[in-house]
């Protein structure tokens, strides 16, 4: 029996695994690079921080406010028109790219800014004792130090992420959540459905157990 279905389904769910991996991974590492930079924007513009500017922070804090508010399915069907411009489809592995990174990066940047938060304030005064420009602070300081925590947040967005492209499969987006919908719920094979469940959960564990090992390996404390 399990060899009949490997030989049905085999290619099937390896594919949707892969295109998994591609819009988790891809969507993730934009995010980063767009939520690192809007989340150290925030920690620098704080009261009491390096360069306060609190008018300033509390409107981008809005924002990122509104950005992590809505929910997923809304965002995106709302950015379908504006992935169809971008990535010239709305459906598929790159038409939910951009709606992946939309979401991502205010969570990500409200992360980075808390982990920003907690870099002790004797490093940072170091940094400026020797004179070193904001820049250098932030690159030689704060990005350095906060950088376990960050890693560990690492964990938490890339399933978070994860479940984003099970939920993006309800419109054809492609992985294994497209899989699940399209065998397990129009079709009524449970099997499938299972085998999808159990993959994820897989997946789960695998990037949960590898940002640990990373953190623990960036961690010099």
């Amino acid at each position: 029996m399990i060899s009949d279905f490997l030989s049905e389904f085999g290619d099937l769910l390896s594919q949707g695994v892969i295109d998994t991996l591609v819009m988790v991974f891809l969507s993730t590492a934009i995010a980063y690079a767009v939520g690192i930079a809007i989340g150290v924007v925030l920690h620098l513009t704080a009261p009491g921080s390096l360069r306060p500017k609190p008018v300033f922070n509390a409107v981008l804090g809005w924002v990122v406010n509104i950005g992590r508010s809505l929910p997923f399915i809304i965002l995106l069907v709302a950015l379908m028109p504006v992935s169809t411009a971008v990535a010239g489809t709305s459906t598929g592995v790159r038409g939910v790219i951009l709606p992946l990174v939309v979401s991502a990066s205010p969570f990500i940047a409200r992360m980075v800014e808390q982990s920003l938060a907690e870099v002790s304030h004797e490093a940072v005064e170091a940094a400026e004792a020797c004179g070193a420009s904001l820049p250098r602070i932030v690159f030689s300081a704060l990005l350095p130090e906060a950088l376990p925590s960050i890693v560990r947040g690492v964990a938490v967005s890339l399933i978070a992420v994860l479940g984003y492209t099970a939920i993006a499969g309800a419109v054809g987006a492609g992985g294994l959540g497209d899989i699940a919908i399209r065998y397990g719920y129009y079709r009524y094979q449970n099997d499938v459905m299972f085998v999808t469940v159990i993959l994820l959960i897989v997946l789960v564990q695998i990037i949960q157990g590898m940002c640990n090992l990373i953190a623990r390996k960036v961690d010099h404390r």
